[in-house]
C-alpha cells in the first residue's frame, strides 16, 4: 500500500479495525438519564478513503467510545441539501446511498444495517414547530456523509440512525434549526453535523497528495479553531471573510452543518472541545463536541 487511495486490499484497514473494534463496542456503556445530555458533535466525515486509514478509524473509534452510548443519532450532513425539511426513511435496514463515484467496487458494497429509527422520527416531528414541519422521505437512505463516519464510531450499527436533511445556507437559520433539537440531547439522541472543515475538492495539488497541507487549508482552519475557542459564533458566521476562502470551500455545505451542531449546544456562544484535527489529502479534518 502506497497510500489510503492505492490500498493493497480495499477497505483492508477497517477489516482490521474490526477486529479490536468489535469486542470493544458490546462493552460500551448505554446512556442513561443520569448521564446528562448528550454533546453535540461536528466531525470532518471523510469518504471511502477513511476505510483505508488506520490512524482517523481509530479517532473515530476512541471519541465515540468517550461517551456513553446514544439512544439515537439524528445527523445533518453535507450531501443531503433539501428543503422543506426533511427526514430520512425511519425502517430497520435503510439503504445506503453511495454518493460517490471512481472507487474499488468493495465500496459499494459495504452495508450498514441499523435498527428501525420511526420513534426518533417521530420525536423530531414533535420538535419542529406548525410553521415549520418535517417530511418523512419515505426511500432516502443514508448517505456517506452518516455511514461513512458511523461504521467507524459504532461499528455494531445498533443504535437508530436518522439524517435531516440541511434546509438553508443561513447561518442563522441552521443555528434555530439546532436549537429546536437540544433538547432531544436531554432524551439521550447523539446530535450531529457532518461535513469537512476544508473542502477545496477543485484545488487538489500532486503535493496535497503526498501529504502537502496548502496554506489556505491550514489558514482556514486555524481561524476556525479561534474563533471556537472564544465562542465566536458571528465570525463563524461570516465566514465569507475568513482567510483561504473560496478555495477552503468553494461551496459552503461542508461548513454549514457546523452551525447546527452549535445550535443545539446548551450556549451556542461556549467554547467547544477538538476531539479530531490534522488533515487528510490536505484537507482539515478538524471536529469537535459542545460543552455544557
Amino acid at each position: 500500500m502506497t497510500s489510503i487511495f492505492d490500498p493493497a486490499v480495499p477497505a483492508g484497514a477497517y477489516d482490521d479495525f474490526l477486529l479490536e473494534a468489535l469486542p470493544a463496542a458490546r462493552d460500551q456503556r448505554d446512556w442513561t438519564p443520569a448521564d446528562g445530555p448528550m454533546p453535540a458533535l461536528y466531525l470532518s466525515h471523510g469518504a471511502p478513503p477513511l476505510f483505508d486509514d488506520p490512524a482517523w478509524l481509530r479517532q473515530l473509534f476512541t471519541w465515540a467510545r468517550s461517551l456513553p452510548k446514544p439512544r439515537s443519532i439524528l445527523i445533518v450532513s453535507a450531501h443531503w441539501e433539501s428543503a422543506p425539511l426533511m427526514l430520512s426513511a425511519p425502517a430497520a435496514r435503510t439503504p445506503l446511498v453511495y454518493d460517490f463515484g471512481g472507487f474499488h467496487p468493495r465500496y459499494y458494497e459495504l452495508t450498514y444495517d441499523t435498527p428501525d429509527a420511526s420513534a426518533l422520527s417521530r420525536r423530531v416531528a414533535a420538535a419542529m414547530p406548525d410553521a415549520d414541519p418535517v417530511h418523512q422521505h419515505p426511500r432516502r437512505g443514508l448517505d456517506h456523509g452518516a455511514w461513512v463516519p458511523l461504521m467507524a464510531m459504532y461499528p455494531l450499527a445498533d443504535v437508530p440512525v436518522l439524517q435531516l436533511s440541511m434546509p438553508t445556507h443561513d447561518p442563522g437559520r441552521l443555528l434555530a434549526l439546532g436549537a429546536r433539537l437540544r433538547e432531544l440531547r436531554q432524551e439521550g439522541t447523539l446530535v450531529i453535523g457532518s461535513g469537512f472543515m476544508t473542502h477545496g475538492l477543485p484545488f487538489i495539488t500532486r503535493e496535497m497528495l503526498t501529504g502537502a497541507v496548502p496554506s489556505w487549508s491550514s489558514e482556514f482552519d486555524a481561524w476556525v479553531s479561534e474563533a471556537l475557542a472564544r465562542g465566536d459564533v458571528d465570525t463563524l458566521a461570516d465566514y465569507h471573510r475568513a482567510p483561504g476562502m473560496p478555495f477552503a470551500h468553494p461551496t459552503p455545505d461542508h461548513y454549514l452543518p457546523l452551525f447546527v451542531t452549535l445550535g443545539a449546544a446548551t450556549n451556542p456562544e461556549s467554547p467547544v472541545k477538538t476531539t479530531i484535527d490534522g488533515c487528510m489529502l490536505g484537507f482539515a479534518k478538524r471536529s469537535f463536541e459542545t460543552i455544557d
